[in-house]
């Protein structure tokens, strides 16, 4: 039996983010999709093959909170991982009070990303 590798789709108007994260995450053994906008990720056929979603928290047009919302409405819970360039640290208990599994700041490190990561697909 082929073990399929978990789907990590990141949503980040950065394009250094788009391009970095991915490389990064499969070698790891994830499989990747990344996106420009929430817009994008919603307009995919990803969204139910999403395991976890890393995500911006302020993107133009639909920010990160905003597509967990549009998510929850469509009955869809992902884990998200939060990422953001804006380090305030008012943002991170309020990201994990609406059921993100973790929130980050830019630049974070590796090990940071793989224990949010393993987290959110509660592998060990």
């Amino acid at each position: 039996m082929k073990v399929v590798p978990a789907l990590v789709s990141i949503v980040d108007d950065d394009e250094s983010v788009r391009e970095s994260l991915p490389d990064l995450l499969k070698e790891f053994g994830y499989s990747v999709e990344a996106f420009a906008s929430a817009e994008a990720f919603l307009a995919s056929d990803c969204i139910d093959r999403t395991q976890c979603l890393i995500l911006d928290i302020a993107m133009p047009g639909m920010s990160g909170p905003e597509l967990q919302r549009e998510l929850k409405g469509r009955g869809r819970t992902v884990p998200i991982v939060f990422i953001t360039a804006h380090a305030d640290e008012a943002i991170r208990p309020l990201m994990l009070e609406q059921g993100a599994v973790e929130c980050l700041f830019k630049p974070f490190s590796e090990s940071a990303l793989l224990g949010a990561l393993h987290t959110a697909l509660r592998t060990p």
